[in-house]
């Protein structure tokens, strides 16, 4: 992302730091002042069913989709310029993380331009508390993400992913 859509972003990123910044000062039950912002946060109102407990962080907004009775529970992030899709039933622990952006590796390029892909979460996914789920990740129906796991690769499937997974792939 180089010119004038990293300025386009740095726009949208003001704005909705603006927008997520009140919705976290509000009272716990003004449940109108809630879903007032998080319209306009993501572009569309939030699905009846669908529940965001605040602070609730991200950047762009209006790459966030939330299926129907998705549950997402305090202090979580979604860096979702790249895209990030939660289908139905989906739930989300406390203090979770979408990352969609990131950098180059290479020294001489990581201040040049941003590196990102979509994160796709299928129906009736339970992600735990603390976890990190990074660019271009897949996660399958019915899957479990543990408290705490990093997951870089997609998840099938009816599978539980747990640990983390910061090992030395590559050197210079």
């Amino acid at each position: 992302m180089l010119g004038s859509q990293f300025r386009a972003m740095s726009e949208r990123v003001r704005t909705v730091t603006a927008l997520t910044s009140r919705l976290n000062l509000l009272p716990f039950e003004d449940e109108e002042g809630k879903a007032a912002l998080l319209e306009q946060i993501l572009g569309r109102p939030l699905p009846a069913t669908t529940t965001v407990y605040p602070p609730f962080f991200t950047d762009h907004g209006l790459r966030l989709e939330l299926g129907e009775r998705v549950f997402i529970n305090q202090g979580c992030t979604f860096l979702d310029f790249a895209s990030i899709r939660l289908g139905d039933g989906v739930m989300v622990g406390p203090k979770a993380t979408f990352l969609t952006m990131g950098h180059p590796v290479d020294p001489e390029e990581r201040r040049q331009y941003l590196t990102g892909a979509p994160i796709e979460v299928a129906d009736n996914v339970w992600i735990g508390a603390g976890a990190m789920i990074l660019p271009g990740v897949h996660i399958g129906r019915d899957a479990v993400v543990a408290a705490g796991a990093i997951v870089v690769d997609d998840v099938p499937a009816a599978a539980l992913v747990a640990g983390p997974r910061g090992t030395v792939r590559r050197r210079w």
